[in-house]
Parts: structure tokens; sequence; C-alpha cells
């Protein structure tokens, strides 16, 4: 069945349109027909089952059969990303939102190379934005994750978000299994966290200062084994974690 998206405010009633983008998409790639049955996510965990009763040049009428409520994750995740380059933190959103993360939100670091206005990050979060609609349409995932505009580390750590728990990737030796501090914090908590902070690097890794200044907001250094993995797949490997672990663990 094929996945589309409207923000809440338009998926109250049980009359339904697909206007700009989506329309297109039903319109013209797709080749929508009436009588045809899709799904419409809302981005705040309803899927409703839609039959399309009407078209336009420019717009899909559609009536709402169901609607199914899919609760979240347990914890809510924040994947705080050093800015990789070129387009790898569009695949690493699409990867992102398939393993349940809450926010995500790029952050400049002393050794990212993009350099951004104000102007220049806001473009980059509303195509990002897009990236994580396309992502829940082709995934099937209910809730649409936030995508911050790019932001320096120093500006983030001056008001930094209050985390249960939250992970640093480090290559240091001080550093423990992501399970441990799971286990610990579900310990001191009596459940598990509900909201935790992913912290990944760029190429080359945060610097020494920034990794002590990250810590002392309280990310626990992790490691992810005995390879030097790239930016992309240390994120990944971190979300596949806490994605298995919250949806496992009593």
């Amino acid at each position: 069945m094929h996945r589309f998206y409207l923000p809440p405010a338009q998926c109250t009633g049980d009359q339904l349109r697909l206007t700009d983008r989506e329309a297109h998409h039903a319109l013209h790639v797709l080749r929508l027909r009436a009588g045809e049955s899709i799904t419409v996510l809302d981005g705040v965990g309803h899927a409703l089952e839609c039959e399309v009763t009407g078209l336009t040049r420019a717009e899909v009428s559609l009536r709402v059969r169901h609607r199914h409520f899919i609760p979240p994750l347990p914890g809510q995740i924040t994947l705080l990303q050093a800015l990789p380059k070129g387009k790898i933190m569009e695949s690493l959103i699409q990867k992102a939102v398939e393993l349940g993360v809450h926010k995500v939100v790029p952050i400049l670091s002393e050794r990212v190379l993009s350099q951004l206005d104000e102007e220049g990050a806001e473009g980059k979060r509303e195509k990002w934005q897009q990236v994580a609609v396309e992502a829940i349409k082709q995934s099937g995932a209910a809730w649409l994750p936030t995508i911050a505009a790019p932001v320096p580390l120093a500006q983030y750590l001056a008001r930094p978000a209050a985390f249960e728990l939250a992970f640093i990737g480090s290559l240091l030796t001080e550093r423990r299994h992501p399970r441990a501090w799971l286990a610990e914090a579900q310990a001191q908590l009596g459940r598990l966290p509900g909201s935790l902070g992913v912290w990944i690097g760029p190429e080359g890794d945060f610097t020494p200062a920034e990794v002590a200044a990250i810590q002392a907001t309280g990310a626990k250094p992790i490691t992810l084994g005995r390879l030097v993995l790239r930016v992309e797949t240390a994120a990944i490997y971190c979300l596949a974690f806490l994605n298995y672990e919250l949806n496992t663990t009593p």
C-alpha cells in the first residue's frame, strides 16, 4: 500500500486532501485511480487507511476508513551528529528514521569543514526535514523526527538538553560498552531512560577539548568495538543498539 504524509492539522477529519508535492507524487508518479487504498501518516503516531475518492489535476481527495495509533519507543533518542561532508547526512537521516530517532541535531564542531550562515543552515534543515518525511513514507514509521538546523558545538553546549542518559562514541581508553551504562541508568531510575542522547563526532573525531566539554554535560564514553568506524557506521551502530534495547528490554 502506498504511503503519504500530511501534517497533523490536516488529518483531523474523515475527508482529507493531498496537494502540492504529495498530490504530484500520487497523480503523476503512482498514477492513482479512484477507489484505490493508500495510507496517510501524520508523523505523530497515526496511520490512516484511506480510499481515493476523487482526483483533479492538482489534488487528490480521500476518505478515511480506519485510524491506527502506533506508540513511540519507550525512550526518545536524540542524535547529536557532527556534520559529515558530502551527502552522508541525507543517508544518515534516512537510517536514523528507520531506527526510531526522535530528533537529529547537526553539530558544527572544530573538525567539521562546512561553515554555514543562518540562511544556509535553515536551507539545510528544510532539505533534511523533507528527507525525514520521505523516510517515514518509505519505512512506514509513524513518528516524524525533528531535524534541527546545524548549530555550533559551543552554542549547543551553552544550553544543552537534559538527557536521562547520553552516550559519546569515544576512541579513549576510559570507556564502557553502552549496555553497561544503560543497565546502570535503568537500575538508578527503576525504568528505562525516557530521553537519550547519542554524540557522534566528525571525520577525525571530536577534539580532546570538545570531548571533555561534552562529557561535562553528563555524556558517557562508550566503545564501538575494536575498529575505527566511519561517521555513518558509528551513528547506525548506536541507534541500532538503542532501538533493540528499548524494544526488547522488559
